[in-house]
């Protein structure tokens, strides 16, 4: 377990806590949180921080994605993180917020605009939270933007695995946990033809990445919109990943 905490002074001289177990949070729209916004994810977590679009680790409230401001709202980001505080795994957990809603995975590559920032981000989290501070997830939720064609669907893992180990060496951290979420039971096979491949595709990710995580989305409820999940969904989500990501990190200890 971590319990360490990393202190810097504050401009009146006083310790303020910064992050020490770091963690990326990437994908498309769900993983960015489009549930709406109560007073309650409004009230910060002590020792939960997030990296934010000026690279300032601040106190984490909702929203914490800036993807597109006019949208952006609840996401589990907050809760995986008071999920691991809670289980006392770390006193201090810094989120980095690098989802793009409608993004496909093909745009999540290396040398593309969002894999670059991405990677550009958590060096400069890195650097900011000081000495001491790791990285020591990748959360990833992304699917829907794939789910409407064929071929999309069928190298949807193949293609993820590369992905994640060219990230993983970039980030010089090939030993990471990586946790992926299902899709949301509530989208409409309508619009997304392949959904139900694109889900089957992640749920066998464990199997061809090592030291990765699927989590259920069973009995999570959607906005309204049949495509989001909604602010309960989202928060309950968030404490899954945390325990996917748990399983996998006890077990490299």
């Amino acid at each position: 377990m971590l319990h360490k905490v990393a202190l810097i002074l504050g401009a009146c001289g006083v310790a303020l806590a910064q992050p020490v177990d770091l963690f990326l949070l990437i994908g498309q729209s769900n993983m960015a949180g489009r549930g709406v916004v109560e007073a309650r994810d409004r009230v910060p977590i002590t020792g939960v921080f997030s990296f934010n679009e000026e690279l300032s680790w601040v106190p984490a409230v909702d929203p914490i994605h800036f993807d597109r401001p006019d949208r952006t709202g609840v996401g589990l980001g907050r809760s995986f993180a008071s999920t691991l505080i809670e289980w006392k795994v770390s006193k201090t957990v810094g989120l980095i917020p690098a989802a793009f809603g409608g993004s496909a995975l093909q745009e999540w590559v290396p040398g593309s605009l969002h894999y670059t920032k991405a990677v550009a981000r958590v060096k400069a989290a890195l650097a900011a939270a000081g000495p001491g501070a790791r990285l020591r997830g990748i959360l990833w939720h992304q699917g829907e933007a794939d789910a409407n064609e064929e071929e999309r669907a069928v190298t949807y893992r193949i293609r993820f695995a590369k992905m994640i180990a060219a990230l993983r060496k970039d980030l010089g951290a090939e030993l990471v946990p990586v946790v992926v979420g299902q899709l949301g039971e509530f989208v409409v096979e309508k619009s997304y033809s392949q959904l139900a491949r694109v889900n089957s595709e992640l749920a066998v990710i464990p199997l061809h990445v090592p030291l990765s995580g699927f989590v259920s989305s069973q009995g999570l409820k959607d906005k309204g919109d049949q495509l989001h999940f909604n602010s309960a969904g989202l928060r309950e989500f968030g404490r899954r990943y945390a325990l996917a990501w748990l399983a996998i990190a006890e077990g490299t200890r």
